[in-house]
């Protein structure tokens, strides 16, 4: 695939800028705990974690926080969330403790090339009635997969679930090597996919709530469907946050575990209006109405991942040419060390 950037030259500046600010006045190590102790009784090592976080959405570890499952560890807001890759680089720089929610076909590629992170727990799945998808103009010509050869989808970061769900369905529509190399992929700030389809800078684009009750846009093709019922994404740390850190790690990975419980145990109703009040408390200027067009996380058995959730993007990456075969091992990829939900049902 062909890659090129697109940029409305203001919304990049102004978010750039708002990053690096607030990773700046927001990151620091974390306070050191005096005694407190953690759901084992164990002692913490420190009280705050340092986070990423999506605007106008709630992410299971922020839940939980506001459910009390994390007390008395706190988090730490360093920045906004542009994607997994993102996400992963800044746990293992040190810039945040836990990554942001990211792909799980993304963190088998680091862990290949021997970065020292792991998977603590999944931190998205499947939702069923999720209507997240990859949007045409409604008047596009475009219909199936042999129509984007030589056209332009938009993409929010390279080498994330958006590049690996798009070559996937190319793929199964029959379309060679080189007709994938046709398609190009275009870089688009957080959030400004839509603006990009309409004003015809791409031909597709990943689209749900808002942008699709505003109308002129028909759905191309779901990524949930071509693989059902799994865990697509999860949550990591680094192995040297873990190494320092193992009773923060427990309560922080045991209450993201707890929170999915809750969800499960809510209507979606009751859940919405939770994040509501979350997205209200923390005051950071953020447009909530994507909220209500929320329909679930996916995930269950407390966030516990198992090897059939990487060994599907282990196989996919060795047939793509990408990994080669007996590089990486699943088990290698993740641990429910640090998840002892179980004992505290």
């Amino acid at each position: 695939m062909q890659v090129q950037k697109i940029r409305n030259p203001l919304l990049f500046v102004l978010f750039t800028t708002l990053f690096f600010l607030l990773s700046a006045c927001s990151k620091n190590d974390g306070a050191i705990a005096t005694g407190e102790l953690n759901i084992e009784g164990k002692p913490l090592e420190r009280l705050t974690v340092n986070y990423l976080a999506s605007p106008g959405a709630v992410g299971p570890i922020e839940l939980a926080e506001d459910l009390g499952y994390l007390e008395p560890v706190k988090l730490n807001y360093t920045g906004i969330a542009t994607g997994g890759p993102q996400g992963l680089q800044a746990a293992m720089s040190g810039d945040v403790d836990i990554s942001s929610p990211s792909f799980t076909g993304s963190i088998v590629n680091v862990i290949a090339s021997n970065a020292p992170i792991v998977a603590v727990a999944a931190s998205y799945g499947s939702p069923p009635d999720d209507n997240r998808g990859y949007y045409v103009l409604e008047k596009s010509p475009i219909k199936q997969p042999h129509d984007l050869i030589g056209k332009k989808v938009a993409v929010n970061i390279l080498g994330a679930q958006a590049e690996f769900m798009l070559k996937e369905w190319l793929k199964r529509g029959g379309l060679t090597a080189d007709e994938i190399k046709q398609v190009t992929l275009v870089v688009v700030p957080p959030g400004s996919g839509e603006q990009a389809l309409r004003q015809g800078h791409v031909d597709v684009s990943i689209l749900n709530g808002p942008a699709i009750d505003r109308g002129g846009v028909r759905l191309l093709y779901r990524d949930w469907a071509m693989f059902g019922d799994k865990t697509l994404g999860i949550y990591a740390m680094s192995k040297r946050y873990l190494d320092k850190n193992p009773n923060t790690a427990t309560q922080v990975v045991t209450g993201i575990a707890r929170a999915f419980e809750w969800v499960n145990q809510h209507s979606r109703e009751e859940v919405i209006a939770r994040f509501e009040q979350i997205v209200k408390k923390r005051q950071r200027a953020e447009n909530p109405d994507a909220l209500k067009y929320w329909y679930g996380w996916g995930v269950s058995d407390g966030g516990r991942l198992k090897d059939e959730d990487f060994q599907i993007w282990i196989d996919w990456l060795v047939k793509d040419g990408q990994l080669k075969e007996n590089k990486v091992n699943a088990q290698s990829l993740y641990t429910n060390k640090y998840n002892v939900y179980e004992k505290f049902k």
